[in-house]
């Protein structure tokens, strides 16, 4: 009995030297892809025909003995041409005959490996629990809030494991009702995240079992997320250095002054040295943010303000100083 040989690979657009990965990740796209619920009329028929042939490829593939096993026929074979046992595969059990297991795979599937492997085959290829995948999301923080620390009560989108279809995206040949051929299901949960004081831009926060949902009795994964301090309007964050700008009047940087400047544990009286000139950088030590145990500096950018506005008596002071430089 000839039988028209189908090609996996082609199936799943993937190279026979395709990863494991690889073969999942173009399953998954090509699922999403004929889904036959974005499709209808003529196009669902053709798209659940589709559906078939991607999840019998996956079904061989992404199995490490049947993929063995198709891998010997060898690569001379072409789609759609007539299949006949090659003289040399002694070990291989060639089944004829119609499909009475309910399995609904091709006429080659069932000649190469016979009936039965449908939902319940996946299933036992499962050895043991397999913990759920880490996952990671950014996390937004005001500065006040990582240098303070403290609570922060966050709604977070996550998949879990679809329960209909134990994460296998099917039953038997059809695509799972409840997960789309995906194998996960979303789900929105509620947490409190929990900040340490002096968190710093791009570090992470890791809350155990907070992750992906872990298979047969697998542990959870861990959740991290990942510092994103947002821009200040006061301060620039240099790393663990905080930066702010203050703004002196000509006499104040020429005389020298005592002037306030803001910080993050509240108003500081900073001594401006006489003579200091615009774009000058005075520190301020201890007033940035946590670092290795102690805390880094904070630094103070000068800029001098020309009044827009004057007095006829600061005009007259103005002039005379005009003056005074002139006779020098």
């Amino acid at each position: 009995m000839s039988i028209p040989f189908q090609d996996y690979y082609e199936i799943l657009g993937v190279d026979r030297k395709a990863s494991d990965k690889e073969i999942k990740s173009a399953y998954r796209k090509l699922a999403r892809k004929w889904h036959p619920d974005l499709h209808s009329g003529k196009d669902k028929e053709k798209a659940e025909e589709k559906i078939k042939q991607i999840n019998e490829a996956y079904e061989v593939l992404s199995d490490k003995e049947k993929r063995e096993k198709y891998d010997r026929l060898g690569a001379n074979w072409r789609a759609g041409e007539d299949f006949h046992p090659p003289p040399d595969m002694g070990d291989f059990h060639f089944y004829t005959g119609t499909d009475t297991t309910g399995s609904g795979f091709s006429d080659f599937f069932e000649a190469i490996f016979g009936g039965g492997f449908g939902r319940k085959a996946r299933a036992s290829r499962r050895r043991g629990a397999v913990r759920g995948q880490d996952v990671e999301c950014e996390l937004e923080l005001t500065l006040e809030e990582a240098y303070r620390g403290g609570e922060k009560s966050l709604q977070v989108s996550s998949k879990e494991v679809c329960h209909a279809c134990a994460g296998a995206g099917f039953e038997g040949r059809s695509f799972c009702p409840r997960c789309g051929g995906t194998g996960v299901t979303p789900s929105m949960k509620n947490l409190a995240v929990k900040i340490p004081a002096g968190v710093t831009d791009g570090s992470k926060i890791r809350l155990k079992g907070q992750g992906g949902e872990g298979f047969d009795g697998g542990e959870r994964g861990d959740l991290y997320f990942k510092v994103r301090i947002l821009p200040h309007k006061t301060y620039k964050i240099l790393g663990s250095d905080l930066e702010v700008e203050i703004t002196l009047r000509p006499e104040q940087a020429v005389l020298g002054d005592r002037v306030t400047v803001p910080t993050l544990d509240g108003p500081v009286l900073m001594k401006v040295p006489a003579g200091t000139r615009a774009g000058r950088r005075l520190r301020l030590k201890g007033k940035g943010l946590p670092y290795r145990g102690g805390r880094s500096d904070q630094y103070v950018l000068i800029k001098i303000d020309i009044p827009e506005h004057i007095t006829a008596e600061e005009e007259r002071l103005y002039k005379q100083l005009a003056a005074s430089k002139k006779g020098v």
